[in-house]
């Protein structure tokens, strides 16, 4: 096995491959010249691919290291003599010292705004280039650069044909050393590794550095080789060259941008020979391959041989110990009698919107502190001041007796901070072994180890072992993360978490999306860890978590409104209020009779049969069944996180339904796009509403108006206020009234179904009773479904109503008679459920 992997070394085969061409060249008339370019341009491209393929950056503007280090071998030799191998060793100097001092501007920005600096950071050097002719030679460059050591061509080739290959091995090593796959897991998912300690920002500057010595070192390999320097180099006509090679050849490969390198420097050489215009040629070739294979031409050959994956890496793991050892945490040493971290009068707002208001909190060691709250309650927001992502304005954290205000996310984790995450945080391109792998890495004295193998630290990989075992994934180490069941990157989620044996565990909705097998195997083990761990959880399943909680407290609005014995919480009058709500005093001016049980029933305009849906491989909706009949109104109720928002959204096709058929007036309209969904009659008034902010309430309205829809006069009689506003922009609206904007505006569009995601949101009580009368006097144009999660808001205004829990229908019936039952609202909507 080790002799195959030895042949198949990508070094090996690039050494293979510069011979061939070297020979190639004799009898196809091809100066070797050329082939000495193919090998410069290679490394150049790697140098790229470093930051592209592995860190997740993208230079527009890398040829201003490979410009000025051409620059720097030429005044090198010129004003201080030697011979090529000082001038490289200048070279390799100053592109060092240049790539740090961009790195360190540029890299406070991400995405586009990265891409663009690097290219105007080229381009400033080709104008300073071009027009310091005292200096540079201006146009003319920098001519007869001395090469005494390599004076044929054949010897410096030679010479860049050994470098290179050094070059090629020692970024493969790097690669497959700890900081390289660092970089990886900085690529896939940035966020999560620093919430594992991992100092971003230091991490990228010193691989944009490290790219800069490589890319460095080509371009002054090219200035000896043609020897000259010269602007051309630096022009942003020519700033992509390297970019364009590693997407040609393969930027999810190492080798890509050999094969990129080959590509471009032979077409071009060719096809300029035929036309100047030779890029009109060449253009299309690049569409051509991008659109047959976005893979490059490594992804290609792979196809055809029937092999998948990227290759940046190998893709093995370290072998399975014949016994994996268990996993022991550190935190069990702690001081069972003193709080693990406390929390005094911290406060947080953006703009007018508070949602932290003097939080006073002590976490204790050993045991399970449930978190919970109504949507919009601050859960989430809270936890992200507890690890640094937010910044408390007022108040104070104390990790361990010490204030850890201001510090940064990867230093707070170091300390003994670890959180998992309310939507999913892994790192979907590495295998499952490799993420954990990684987590544990994180917190090792070798996690910037720049040579050795990361695969080589036997106690990193025993305790990625013993973390796999301990969630039950030990099996599918070898898989890629994106392959497991969404309950399985849950376990693996807190496994990483757990990586970094901290003393706290904060722990965002890890039941959330979750089948009800998987649910009791997070829930156990979320318990067992409550014994050796301080487990700080935030979880909308209320039932499991008066099951597994030492402690509750309970956040609505931004204040802790209780804080003690789970039971004794959950039968708080203010907790019931906050998750049942309260029945408004003017709610009879809108109570809408009953239906006469003898009438027969109306048809059935919107139906759901055993669907199934969720995100990204989880399922939220389990088998659900629901229906909505011609000219009623719908409530449906259920506590957070339970799939209300998630029905409607695989209704309208903005989830992935994976099972089950929807249909709308007999129609089945199951996986259709949401805009054929739209016109067949569907319309929804999304939660957050989604106005068009920058324009003005009419034209929120004109934009969505079809025939068959109200008119704008109509609207105006329903919402008379929106008449007085109809010139104001979106943003300028309060929430009422942009609610109401929301609502006008589906109906401006012909609806048989009108569903509406918490229409009641964060509006004033006036406001409230505005949209409710509105409600019954749309009863007579269109069905309505009204998500909500306080039963007695809209209980008194609606015909039936449907209650779910955990992504299945738990209860069904007439409005009516779900408003007298209150052991049932109390059982499944309240907080103190029955066990």
């Amino acid at each position: 096995m080790k002799s195959r992997s030895f042949l198949f070394h990508p070094v090996l085969i690039a050494a293979v491959v510069f011979v061939a061409l070297t020979f190639a060249s004799y009898p196809l008339g091809i100066p070797v010249s050329r082939i000495t370019q193919i090998v410069i341009y290679t490394l150049y491209g790697m140098g790229v691919a470093l930051l592209v393929s592995y860190s997740g950056l993208v230079p527009f503007g890398a040829s201003v290291f490979f410009g000025c280090a051409g620059y720097a071998v030429a005044l090198g030799l010129q004003y201080f003599g030697g011979n090529e191998i000082t001038g490289l060793l200048i070279a390799v100097v100053v592109s060092a010292v240049i790539g740090f001092g961009i790195g360190a501007v540029i890299l406070r920005r991400s995405g586009l705004y990265f891409s663009l600096l690097t290219l105007a950071c080229s381009q400033i050097a080709y104008e300073i280039a071009f027009n310091w002719t005292e200096v540079t030679g201006g146009e003319n460059g920098i001519q007869n650069v001395p090469r005494p050591l390599f004076g044929s061509p054949l010897s410096f080739h030679i010479f860049v044909v050994l470098t290179v290959l050094v070059a090629i091995f020692i970024l493969w090593r790097l690669v497959h050393a700890p900081f390289g796959r660092t970089l990886q897991a900085i690529r896939d998912n940035e966020q999560r590794a620093a919430s594992l300690g991992c100092d971003v920002q230091r991490v990228k500057l010193k691989a944009f550095v490290i790219s800069a010595v490589f890319v460095g070192y080509a371009g002054a390999l090219l200035t000896l080789m043609i020897r000259g320097a010269y602007a051309n180099s630096l022009n942003w006509q020519h700033a992509g060259d390297a970019l364009l090679m590693t997407i040609l050849g393969g930027m999810n490969h190492f080798l890509g941008t050999l094969w990129g390198a080959i590509a471009f420097i032979l077409l071009q050489d060719q096809l300029s020979a035929l036309t100047e215009n030779w890029w009109l040629i060449f253009a299309p070739i690049i569409i051509l391959m991008a659109l047959l294979s976005p893979e490059g031409i490594q992804g290609f050959a792979r196809r055809t041989m029937r092999r998948s994956g990227w290759t940046l890496v190998r893709d093995t793991i370290p072998a399975r110990p014949a016994r994996i050892e268990p996993f022991v945490s550190t935190a069990v040493e702690g001081d069972p009698s003193k709080p693990v971290m406390s929390v005094r009068k911290v406060s947080k707002r953006f703009g007018s919107i508070v949602t932290a208001r003097g939080i006073d909190l002590d976490v204790m060691p050993r045991s399970v502190h449930s978190f919970i709250g109504p949507n919009g309650a601050g859960k989430t927001t809270f936890f992200n001041i507890l690890t640094g992502i937010l910044q408390a304005d007022e108040g104070e954290i104390l990790f361990e007796g010490r204030n850890i205000n201001g510090l940064p996310m990867h230093k707070r984790v170091r300390l003994g901070i670890a959180r998992s995450f309310q939507i999913l945080s892994v790192f979907r391109e590495l295998s499952v072994f490799e993420n954990v792998r990684f987590a544990v890495q994180a917190q090792s004295q070798i996690r910037n180890g720049l040579w050795r193998d990361a695969h080589d630290f036997a106690d990193v990989n025993g305790r990625a072992w013993s973390l796999l075992q301990v969630v039950g994934l030990e099996d599918r180490a070898a898989e890629k993360c994106s392959n497991l069941s969404h309950g399985e990157q849950r376990l693996l989620e807190i496994a990483i978490t757990l990586a970094s044996d901290a003393k706290i565990l904060l722990l965002d909705e890890p039941l959330a999306g979750l089948a009800e097998a998987d649910r009791k195997i997070v829930g156990q083990l979320i318990h067992r860890l409550g014994k050796t761990h301080a487990v700080l959880l935030i979880e909308h399943d209320i039932d499991r978590v008066l099951e597994i909680s030492d402690r509750l407290t309970v956040l609505h609005q931004g204040h802790l409104i209780a804080d003690g014995k789970p039971r004794e919480v959950a039968r708080d009058p203010g907790v019931i209020e906050a998750y049942m709500g309260t029945a408004r005093d003017d709610a009879a001016a809108v109570v809408i009779e009953q239906p006469d049980p003898a009438q027969p029933a109306k048809p059935v305009l919107l139906k759901l049969e055993n669907v199934n849906a969720g995100y990204d491989g989880s399922q939220v909706l389990d088998g659900l069944n629901f229906e909505v009949r011609q000219g009623e109104v719908v409530a449906l109720l259920g506590r957070n996180g339970v799939g209300k928002s998630t029905m409607l959204k695989a209704i309208m096709s903005t989830v992935d339904v994976t099972g089950g058929k929807i249909t709308l007036d007999g129609r089945d309209i199951t996986r259709r796009p949401s805009f054929e969904i739209n016109r067949l009659g569907l319309s929804i008034v999304p939660e957050g509403r989604r106005l068009f902010q920058h324009l003005t309430v009419m034209e929120n309205l004109l934009l969505a108006r079809r025939e068959g829809g109200i008119s704008v006069e109509e609207v105006f009689e329903l919402f008379p206020k929106l008449k007085i506003l109809q010139k104001q922009k979106a943003q300028g609206l309060s929430g009422g009234e942009r609610q109401m904007v929301a609502v006008a505006r589906a109906l401006m569009v012909p609806s048989k179904v009108i569903l509406l995601d918490e229409p009641f949101e964060g509006l004033a009580p006036a406001i409230v009773q505005d949209i409710m009368e509105a409600v019954v006097k749309l009863r007579d144009r269109a069905s309505l479904v009204i998500v909500e999660h306080h039963a007695e808001s809209i209980l008194s205004i609606t015909d039936r109503a449907y209650i779910m829990v955990n992504g299945q229908v738990a209860y069904e019936g007439s409005a009516y008679d779900l408003a007298n039952d209150t052991a049932t609202q109390a059982r499944l909507l309240g907080v103190a459920g029955e066990h």
